[in-house]
């Protein structure tokens, strides 16, 4: 691996007007005055001073969004009207694109690369794709003739909005999984309050730029920073709030499902993950190697979908670790905002420690440190920034922390198998079911792996692959419910159905 070299790294300001709540379509310090600085991973700098929203600011956002679902415009305009709308913020998400990527990468330690690839990218194509759905959620007439009587009656089938959404989301992909969240919520015609990881603040604050540029209704769109266990609580708890999206741990997962239940939210949760990435021996070597770095090492392992477990079919064992080996160290690691650069820090301080301890977990329990484990620190640095070496166990067994319980970092963990069956049962053999992948040449074999996987996504022969279209959920302690794809307005509207005596 190489890391940038003969240069000092310079944080840019971040690209936002002001650091305050957004709530009723005003701009806003906390009620009480209080801030929290955002600590960059690159360097390990305060970059912004943002508002920790008192229990009175989180009461105005659900006020906000509450009278305007209920007494607004947005709930009652045509699908039509809210396309337009949503279709202005994709267009002004374009024109932003680069500020969008530099808030993901100052803020998390994303490269610029991908965040100006994939995540910029992706977050218009979102707004722009339930825009076009808007118009589109659409219900049923059924002729029905019931007992006693059995006389003629029509039924109209209708959906309608739940009301006010919280959306929850992570520090890992700040920006795209509330983008999954809110473009769905709002095209169904519901009001959001947007609650952004506490450590990843920034591109929340810029969306709320761009709504209100837009010309979104004041209060369809309220954007609240502050802690999880305060905030976050607080929305869980409402009876005002009809919904939770959450995206993060399974077991914060599991605390929203317990404290919503008493006011019975309907809840999405997309949580953990530690996915399986099977290789057979007849597989596409040069794909499959590139595929594993993409699948564990993409955004420094903090995605949830990591093919954090590698298994490998024994014969070829050797021949993929070391080529494997030989792919990471020719990748550029280092400052993110270098666009040559593709591996940057860990987004804090308290995931750096998490990785570390796991790699000791790792030799305790007598799997072999084959590449990596070690902080290191690009040129610039200074000696700052969570930056963390990719790291490959080999030696190990699925009965060990490593491949059991999600790291949620740049750690993979090497099993060996002998037979179809086996790597089937070692891929199923978690708690978890989010996502799997198989690699072979063999399509009949590729299909069978994949129908057997228990997990919400496979891909065969490709790794960390995403479409707005396609629905993305997980199976077991991965949660539940679907984001993207026609699918995911389930999760944002309720059906009332309409009789219609016609004897």
């Amino acid at each position: 691996m190489t890391a940038t070299a003969n240069q000092s790294i310079a944080i840019p300001n971040p690209p936002i007007k002001q650091a305050k709540l957004y709530i009723n379509g005003q701009w806003r310090s906390a009620s009480d005055g209080k801030t929290r600085p955002t600590i960059s991973p690159i360097t390990e700098a305060a970059i912004a001073d943002i508002p920790q929203a008192s229990a009175q600011d989180v009461e105005d956002a659900i006020l906000a969004a509450r009278r305007a679902f209920d007494d607004g415009p947005w709930a009652k305009m045509t699908g039509h009207e809210r396309q337009q709308i949503l279709t202005r913020a994709s267009q002004i998400m374009e024109q932003y694109a680069d500020d969008l990527a530099l808030c993901e990468t100052l803020d998390m330690g994303k490269a610029i690369h991908f965040a100006k690839t994939i995540d910029a990218r992706l977050i218009a194509d979102l707004f722009r794709y339930y825009a076009g759905m808007a118009p589109e959620i659409d219900g049923a007439t059924r002729p029905v003739s019931p007992p006693p009587d059995c006389t003629l009656k029509h039924v109209t089938i209708v959906r309608e909005p739940l009301g006010v959404v919280a959306a929850i989301t992570p520090f890992n992909f700040p920006l795209l999984l509330a983008g999954t969240k809110i473009a769905a919520a709002l095209a169904a015609g519901n009001t959001v309050i947007h609650k952004p990881a506490s450590a990843t603040p920034l591109s929340a604050i810029k969306l709320a730029e761009i709504f209100a540029e837009a010309g979104l209704p004041a209060g369809v769109y309220n954007m609240i920073t502050g802690s999880g266990s305060q905030v976050g609580d607080q929305l869980v708890k409402h009876p005002a709030i009809n919904k939770i999206s959450f995206t993060g741990s399974t077991e914060v997962g599991i605390g929203i499902i317990r404290n919503s239940a008493d006011t019975l939210k309907k809840t999405t949760m997309e949580l953990g993950g530690k996915s399986a990435n099977i290789v057979f021996a007849d597989a596409d070597l040069e794909s499959a190697i590139a595929n594993a770095f993409f699948g564990i090492f993409y955004n420094k392992g903090e995605i949830c979908t990591a093919g954090s477990r590698l298994l490998l079919e024994r014969s070829i064992h050797d021949v993929v670790v070391d080529g494997l080996i030989k792919y990471v160290s020719q990748i550029k690691m280092g400052n993110p905002l270098d666009p040559d650069v593709l591996f940057g820090p860990l987004a804090d301080a308290g995931q750096l420690k998490k990785v570390m301890q796991y790699v000791e977990y790792g030799k305790q329990d007598g799997a072999t440190l084959k590449y990596g484990g070690e902080r290191f620190y690009p040129d610039g640095s200074n000696g700052k920034g969570y930056y963390f070496q990719p790291t490959i166990f080999t030696n190990a067994t699925n009965e060990m922390r490593i491949a059991q319980e999600e790291i949620f970092g740049p750690v993979l963990t090497v099993i060996p198998f002998d037979t179809e069956e086996e790597a089937i049962r070692i891929a199923n053999s978690t708690t978890y079911g989010l996502a799997a992948a198989v690699h072979t040449r063999d399509i009949k074999k590729a299909l069978r792996v994949a129908n057997a996987m228990q997990a919400g996504t496979c891909w065969i022969n490709c790794y960390n692959v995403y479409d707005v279209s396609v629905p993305f959920g997980g199976y077991k302690s991965s949660g539940f419910g679907r984001e993207c794809g026609k699918e995911v307005m389930e999760n944002y509207t309720h059906t009332k159905s309409i009789w219609i005596d016609l004897s």
